[in-house]
């Protein structure tokens, strides 16, 4: 069995695929869930007590961590949420992992969509006039753009147990020369996975996403769930997407299937 390693986005860390582990885990897959740098601690801590400098945290340093732990394992799978599918695809373009999931993922590239709820939410994040001040992803902010598909008592519980804050570089650093990737050169597989209820990445971001890659040899699949947030990992009924995940891991690992979005 092939190793699976889990990247987290912004606002969460490493601890919020411990369901996607055991999941996986019980499948047989060897499972490891990254930490991103200054992410590893209990985000109620990480809350109480943010990193003196989480607000210099740049992309390009996520990256070349996450990378170093990819080289210690022969081509993994990768399955990445948000900033954490935006890494999924740039490991996949240096070749370094044999399938990439990509879930809610941030494009690469540049691409944007003119959706409101898209746009609102990355001007927030990205305004120049906060400096590095990370942004504070407080009860409120997770209900109305994270988890906006839970009532607030539940969206509440998951923003204690895993949400915490993060630097305002990363998303920049995104729309910059480290979220680049070749999309025209031969690919390994890729699955791009979205909730149509997504309000930090529309549907027709992830649609454009995926649709970028043109090399016509190399497999794109596409799927979207209806009813689901962008906390479409952690959110009552995840383990449909965990096993639509598992499905297409497993096909692609004994009879890939034609390019299809």
């Amino acid at each position: 069995m092939k190793d699976i390693i889990f990247i987290h986005g912004m606002f969460l860390t490493a601890k919020s695929w411990k369901p996607w582990e055991k999941f996986f885990g019980a499948r047989g897959y060897n499972c490891r869930s990254l930490f991103w740098p200054l992410h590893e601690d209990e985000p109620a801590i990480l809350r109480s007590n943010p990193p003196a400098n989480l607000g210099d945290l740049h992309l390009d340093e996520v990256v070349a961590s996450m990378t170093h732990e990819i080289l210690k394992h022969e081509k993994p799978v990768v399955i990445g949420h948000s900033v954490g599918g935006l890494i999924a695809q740039l490991l996949a373009n240096k070749d370094l992992v044999s399938l990439a999931v990509t879930i809610s993922s941030v494009a690469p590239n540049a691409m944007l969509e003119f959706d409101w709820n898209f746009i609102k939410n990355s001007a927030l994040i990205t305004n120049p006039l906060k400096g590095n001040k990370p942004f504070v992803m407080d009860e409120t902010s997770f209900h109305q753009f994270f988890a906006n598909t839970l009532d607030k008592s539940t969206s509440d519980i998951a923003w204690e147990d895993y949400a915490v804050y993060d630097s305002r570089n990363i998303l920049r650093d995104c729309m910059g020369p480290v979220g680049q990737v070749d999309l025209n050169k031969p690919h390994i597989p890729l699955l791009f996975i979205i909730g149509e209820e997504d309000k930090i990445i529309p549907v027709a971001l992830a649609q454009k996403n995926a649709r970028a890659y043109t090399d016509s040899e190399s497999i794109v699949n596409f799927k979207s769930f209806p009813q689901r947030s962008h906390f479409i990992c952690g959110e009552p009924g995840w383990e449909e997407v965990a096993d639509y995940v598992y499905t297409w891991i497993k096909g692609q690992q004994t009879e890939p299937s034609v390019k299809l979005i």
